[in-house]
């Protein structure tokens, strides 16, 4: 007996060649075909699928367009993916876990069969995770932009070396900084890279943002965390021997200049991110960080 979903058309997105990807593919899709759902599915993921159950074929940055629920197979960059491509549509995402730890994607495979039907009935919890936007500027004039769910990290670049650049929040001058560089980071990028740097673990329900100095030369430059509607201005100085590089999730890349000025602000929008009724932060985390592991 087919059931009613409370989602009538779904995207799947997938990381093409990954590991048990195919075979990921082929039961979601069995799953879905008895719950009288339309399916898109990413253009790069098509040869990876056996099934005669008719999906459309939709290029990957078009899959928010017409889907109201967006399901990513992979880890948590394959999520991040995804988030840049549907948060401007406010589609939700749902992440099945086939990376390795999966801070994002909370379903394991071995559970698809119990909760994806339960998902589709309605038996989820949503929540909205704030995003970073920004603009590099250029004798005022905005030469590149970009967004990022996790973090967005001013960095040296291809060489091991110092970089030096100033900071304002709000417009207020912070310090001026000798650094690897400096990571902008949202709750959600807060359990990423900016933790490997010494940056503060932020529940997302917390509207925040942390700036955490990579390798800083003053051993008193610390994580600061701030109002996540905070305007952070960011001066890339004429003392740099080389130009300093920007990335976006650690997916897009961005180039500098002595004298540009990055602006980040937190995007209008925010990303709509499905869990399971059960899931529980706290447990992710005793889970991911090995806490109380003996």
């Amino acid at each position: 007996m087919s059931l009613k979903s409370s989602f009538t058309c779904i995207g799947l997105v997938g990381k093409p060649g990954a590991t048990d990807l195919q075979e990921t593919l082929n039961r979601l899709i069995d799953i879905l075909s008895r719950h009288n759902v339309q399916i898109h599915l990413s253009e790069d993921c098509a040869e990876q699928t056996q099934t005669a159950y008719p999906c459309t074929l939709v290029p990957r940055d078009d899959i928010g367009l017409k889907t109201n629920l967006v399901i990513v197979i992979g880890g948590d960059g394959s999520l991040l993916h995804a988030a840049r491509n549907v948060v401007k549509h406010q589609v939700p995402l749902l992440g099945v876990n086939r990376g390795r730890l999966g801070f994002l994607t909370d379903i394991a495979p071995d559970e698809l069969e119990t909760r994806i039907p339960e998902i589709l009935k309605g038996h989820y919890l949503e929540e909205a995770r704030s995003m970073l936007d920004i603009r590099v500027i250029r004798e005022g004039q905005i030469v590149s932009t970009g967004m990022a769910l996790n973090d967005i990290v001013l960095y040296s670049g291809d060489i091991a070396q110092m970089i030096e650049f100033e900071v304002f929040i709000n417009e207020q001058f912070v310090y001026r900084q000798r650094s690897d560089g400096l990571i902008t980071t949202t709750p959600t990028g807060s359990t990423a890279y900016a933790l490997s740097g010494g940056g503060p673990i932020i529940h997302p329900g917390i509207p925040a943002l942390a700036l955490v100095p990579m390798h800083p030369h003053t051993l008193s430059s610390r994580p600061i965390v701030v109002q996540e509607d905070s305007h952070i201005r960011l001066r890339v100085t004429d003392n740099n021997t080389h130009s300093p590089k920007i990335s976006c999730d650690g997916q897009i890349k961005l180039d500098t200049q002595p004298f540009d000025e990055i602006h980040i602000t937190k995007l209008p929008e925010s990303l709509r991110l499905i869990h399971p009724k059960d899931h529980d932060y706290f447990a992710m985390l005793r889970t991911k960080l090995g806490w109380g592991q003996r």
